[in-house]
């Protein structure tokens, strides 16, 4: 056996007890819904059992997660782009272009929240075009406060006071396209789209 296929397999034990802590989840229950025994189950984790697909398709079931998840296996072939959300202000990013420079497309997460938060406006360069796709996003813009629902967008300077939020406390998905150097959307409507 390789050792990058080793190293795969070493970590699979402490993989597989840190998602069942995480999960909550006993040694007990995990026997139980699994059909493997306790013992195994904590030879398996503790490093002194190696993993086998007898073993692994179970745990993938009840933990409703690939494989690929309970090994950790390097990606190979995959030409599927795998973005990494990045979290900010207690919202989620996720990056949907991977271009340096220019026009930066993102997908924005606000999380529902127990009461909807006091807006703290920011400025900074740029220009921002967003899209509502669900939830009731909550605009300031300057003295502006404005709800959005789904559906509606909006463009602004950036460089103006502005903060995003919920409107109502719950979740809010936005599509968002951002310009450092301030380049504006071009919108068609239907009508300059049909010859004029």
């Amino acid at each position: 056996m390789d050792r990058e296929t080793e190293d795969v397999l070493d970590v699979v034990g402490p993989r597989l007890r840190a998602l069942r802590r995480e999960r909550g989840i006993t040694l007990a229950d995990l026997a139980a819904t699994t059909g493997v025994s306790e013992s195994t189950l904590s030879r398996l984790e503790s490093g002194r059992r190696r993993a086998t697909l007898e073993l692994l398709l179970p745990l993938a079931r009840t933990y409703d997660v690939p494989l690929d998840v309970l090994v950790g296996a390097p990606r190979t072939g995959d030409p599927r782009i795998h973005l990494k959300p990045i979290r900010r202000f207690g919202m989620v990013f996720v990056p949907l272009s991977r271009r340096p420079g220019g026009t930066q497309a993102f997908k924005m997460v606000i999380p529902a929240v127990p009461a909807p938060l006091e807006p703290t406006p920011q400025t900074h360069e740029g220009f921002e075009w967003l899209y509502v796709l669900n939830g009731r996003l909550r605009l300031v813009l300057g003295e502006r406060d404005l709800t959005l629902p789904p559906g509606e967008v909006a463009e602004f300077d950036t460089s103006q006071p502005h903060w995003l939020g919920s409107a109502d406390g719950g979740a809010v998905e936005l599509l968002i396209l951002f310009d450092l150097q301030g380049v504006r959307a071009h919108v068609r409507t239907g009508t300059a789209s049909q010859g004029s």
